[in-house]
């Protein structure tokens, strides 16, 4: 698959070979396949449409989007799912038919949010049968017959639970909201198309493939590809990058560092309090000089009082604000017992124009889904209630009466025969 020969594929060469010219032309065949890995399907591709980075980056981006994929899938049939990590490559037209010779079913896969574009994903004709079968509760062997319309359901509703938990990881991991539109699944004969261009604008050309192993259990064991336009898949990586901080890398130059380290904080308060030391200093030698040094407690005592005695004061109002509150007991009228029927009967009158929805029921059954399914013209279904026993009436869906049917000119009916209280 990868262009290269083990060493027991060699020797079981080497052993079939004559003569040495033979195994030159064998050598040379191999180093020809080595060369040209993405050439298959007989088209040259242009390798610089993607380099290696970009490759690695999608692949890591798909790889951590078909993670949450294969989780979601696991639980709408479960079964164990495993899908290894996936091959970044160019590919054309040729190489899709050359890999995916049978009918197959391509699913389209529109981004709304976040990103501007589309991708395709490729699944098996008998893949999507297992899938199906799984999800209607059955063991996967279910894949006879032709891929119907429920087939393309229900395959539809699966990628859409799985690409959008897909879309929920690529959130996480871009940093910005990522929604898609419901996958549209159809059934595409690949033989019918000369040019891939006649499916989607972008299979005209060169476009990324990117190819996974898919396993559920022992059912299914095969690969699935995700098609990119070049365009979105450039768009992807750089979104990628620049989630991750490989984009622009030029630091901003630290403007706040220079004034926190130039502003002197500690120099202000050691000024200050140097300003502040001689004017305390000529307070004091003019209270010595003027004899004021004894009146100096007394001064400070009645500074204290009169600071106290404000908050005291504003103190007691606040205590006696509260003004005095008359409480009693409620009074409630008492309700007389006296009935008045022809009350009733006006208020009655008021809603008897009011529709309601008489229901007959002759009765009921469970079935699962592929009795369901089953269905056709002819059908018998067998119910719950025994020949000659009452049906029910319904009104609004409550159980309010039983009856019989009959039958009035061409019509059926019911004569109620008793009454539910």
């Amino acid at each position: 698959m990868d262009g290269m020969l083990s060493q027991d594929e060699i020797n079981a060469l080497l052993s079939g070979m004559d003569s040495p010219s033979d195994v030159s032309d064998i050598v040379e065949a191999a180093a020809a396949s080595v060369a040209e890995p993405e050439a298959s399907g007989g088209a040259e591709l242009d390798g610089s449409l993607l380099t290696e980075i970009e490759r690695d980056a999608i692949g890591e981006v798909a790889n951590i989007s078909m993670g949450s994929s294969a989780t979601t899938l696991y639980s709408l049939v479960n079964r164990k799912v495993n899908i290894t990590t996936p091959v970044v490559t160019l590919a054309t037209w040729e190489n899709v038919l050359s890999e995916y010779e049978k009918p197959c079913v391509f699913i389209q896969i529109k981004y709304t949010v976040g990103l501007d574009g589309s991708n395709i994903l490729v699944l098996k004709e008998h893949d999507v049968k297992v899938i199906t079968d799984l999800m209607m509760g059955g063991d996967g062997s279910n894949t006879d017959g032709e891929l119907g319309e429920l087939h393309l359901s229900a395959i539809s509703e699966a990628m859409n639970q799985m690409m959008g938990s897909a879309a929920t990881s690529l959130s996480t991991m871009l940093g910005k909201m990522i929604d898609i539109s419901p996958p549209e699944a159809s059934l595409v004969d690949l033989t019918a198309f000369k040019s891939g261009g006649d499916i989607a604008e972008f299979l005209e050309g060169t476009f990324c493939k990117i190819a996974f192993r898919m396993q559920i259990d022992d059912l299914v064991d095969s690969t699935i590809m995700q098609l990119y336009p070049i365009d979105f898949a450039k768009e992807l990586y750089n979104t990628f990058i620049s989630s991750q901080g490989g984009g622009d890398t030029t630091e901003p130059a630290p403007e706040p560092a220079a004034p926190q380290m130039s502003a002197p904080s500690p120099a202000p308060q050691m000024d200050m309090s140097q300003q502040m030391a001689p004017q305390m200093d000529m307070n004091q030698m003019g209270m010595n000089q003027m004899g004021m040094g004894q009146m100096g407690m007394p001064q400070m005592q009645m500074g204290m009082q009169q600071m106290q005695m404000p908050q005291m004061q504003m103190g007691m109002p606040q205590m006696q604000m509260q003004p005095n509150m008359n409480i009693q007991p409620a009074q409630f009228q008492s309700f007389s017992n006296d009935f008045n029927p022809m009350q009733s009967q006006e208020n009655i009158s008021l809603i008897k124009d009011v529709p309601l929805e008489v229901t007959v029921e002759l009765g009921r059954t469970s079935k699962s889904i592929s009795d369901i399914l089953d269905f056709a013209p002819g059908t018998i279904i067998e119910l719950d209630k025994i020949a000659g026993e009452p049906i029910d009436v319904l009104v609004n869906g409550k159980f309010v009466a039983k009856g019989e049917v009959v039958v009035i000119e061409e019509s059926f009916g019911v004569r109620v025969t008793e009454i539910i209280k």
